[in-house]
């Protein structure tokens, strides 16, 4: 009696192979996953020792290099003269203009290509393919290299700066813009349209509460790039804080210069500080 008590029920001999071969199979997934972390990791190291010395980067170098940019900075730009103050707000207001508007032109444009660009709002898979194209290549183009272009053709000054700005804008935020579009719920669009509401409606009624918080965020965090480019920017001669100071350095006026990036960063300082409060209010 013992020994049968013992012995396994046939009803319950399904259940434990089905739970043996479920077992199995999570082994040989997991097997698979280890093994495919491996190769990456194993080809991210390659192509990290590859770059290494593609770049001949030597460690040594680097700690010698950082004491002897140390001394210039230490020696040479500081104190920064402050005299100068008054000459760089001008320039100042340039590089706030530059970066402002060159927002608005991104946005404005980014907006329509990234709705083209989104494949749940695009009228045609062609369009969409288009719109991508666009935005790819407005994005592989630099600034700076719009920069040079349109000072070719329209001349130096902050118009140019503004123009480079907003075509440079305008191929990051279109991707962004179609990323964010494509990640919305598509449930609640679908809702919208089984009520009949014509495109616009739904827009309004299914994709803008969702796109509001990644069309503000994306929008902001690019009028803090701008601040950056701008400056940049004007290293070849489009206006604004990076022209003076290119100045300077050319005619080795370093505290100057100093000044002049010590103004840059609190520029930056206080658009960030701005994009914050708005970030909190509208989101």
């Amino acid at each position: 009696m013992r020994q049968e008590a013992l012995k396994v029920s046939p009803s319950s001999q399904p259940s434990m192979t089905k739970k043996q071969s479920k077992y199995d199979e999570y082994k040989r997934r997991r097997k698979i996953l280890l093994k495919s972390q491996a190769y990456i990791v194993g080809l991210i190291s390659l192509l990290a020792l590859w770059s290494i010395w593609g770049t001949g980067f030597n460690l040594l170098s680097l700690v010698f290099g950082t004491y002897e940019i140390l001394v210039f900075i230490f020696t040479d730009m500081f104190p920064p003269d402050l005299s100068v103050i008054g000459s760089l707000i001008s320039p100042a207001l340039d590089t706030l203009y530059m970066s402002y508007v060159g927002m608005v032109i991104s946005v404005l444009v980014s907006l329509i290509l990234g709705v083209l660009a989104a494949n749940n709002l695009s009228p045609h898979w062609i369009v969409a393919r288009v719109s991508r194209s666009v935005t790819a290549f407005l994005r592989s183009v630099p600034a700076v290299v719009w920069a040079i272009i349109l000072v070719s053709g329209i001349g130096l000054g902050p118009l140019t700066g503004t123009i480079a700005i907003g075509l440079s804008g305008i191929g990051i935020l279109g991707k962004a813009y179609a990323e964010v579009l494509e990640s919305i719920d598509e449930n609640q669009l679908e809702g919208v349209r089984a009520t009949g509401a014509n495109w616009f409606q739904v827009i309004g009624q299914a994709v803008w509460p969702q796109f509001k918080a990644g069309f503000v965020s994306w929008s902001l965090y690019k009028l803090d790039m701008n601040i950056r480019e701008a400056a940049i920017l004007g290293l070849v001669g489009a206006g604004g804080l990076g022209y003076y100071l290119q100045g300077s350095i050319n005619l080795f006026q370093y505290k100057e210069a100093a000044t002049a990036i010590l103004m840059i960063f609190a520029l930056i300082l206080l658009v960030e500080y701005m994009t914050a409060k708005i970030r909190e209010r509208i989101i």
